[in-house]
């Protein structure tokens, strides 16, 4: 089920901001994500800046889809496309509060910590069994799911701040999270 009150034709930056609070499952094991990041063609950080390649074609494919890469060689990293077909926009979802399917979560990295599970983007992926197989899949059918925030949260629950990771465009406040989450990634420092 695709989550209803967000539109992936919006800009990244308001696509990551409205993800926070929502729950990402991927067959069943997920949680609630708390932590995001956009990137846009126009950014010389995003994976698109370049204009499309073999790599990252799924990034300028139709919005509400995955775009999955690996880190460094070593980790599979999960973005939701945005913006018109073409254009080369996502979100990198970056942590989540893990809520379903914790085991199978703690089997795949290899401990129980659940503050520790996806607290990271390779985490997130590891945890939850991201592989090249998902890359340019429909988000609104299986093996995923994107449910609606229980409750809608206001301006002042989301944490805004310079992305991280990055070496170009580093103090672009693209970076959000759920305000006081324990399952970030890093915590927040004060935009410039």
């Amino acid at each position: 089920m695709l989550l209803a009150d967000i539109d992936f034709l919006a800009p990244a930056d308001e696509v990551a901001r409205r993800l926070i609070g929502a729950t990402l499952l991927i067959d069943g094991v997920g949680g609630v994500i708390v932590e995001t990041e956009a990137y846009d063609q126009a950014d010389p950080a995003s994976h698109a800046w370049s204009g499309p390649t073999a790599r990252n074609a799924s990034l300028f494919g139709p919005p509400g889809h995955a775009y999955v890469y690996r880190s460094y060689g070593l980790h599979w990293c999960l973005n939701l496309v945005c913006r018109p077909a073409g254009h080369g926009a996502g979100v990198l979802i970056r942590a989540l509060q893990p809520t379903q399917g914790l085991e199978a979560m703690a089997q795949r990295r290899g401990l129980a910590d659940p503050r520790l599970l996806c607290s990271g983007p390779g985490r997130v992926g590891q945890a939850l069994g991201v592989d090249k197989s998902l890359d340019g899949r429909p988000l609104g059918c299986p093996p995923f799911e994107l449910l609606a925030a229980e409750s809608p949260l206001d301006e002042s629950a989301i944490a805004v701040g310079p992305r991280i990771g990055i070496t170009r465009a580093v103090d672009q406040p693209w970076r959000f999270g759920l305000t006081g989450s324990r399952y970030l990634s890093r915590a927040f420092r004060a935009v410039a």
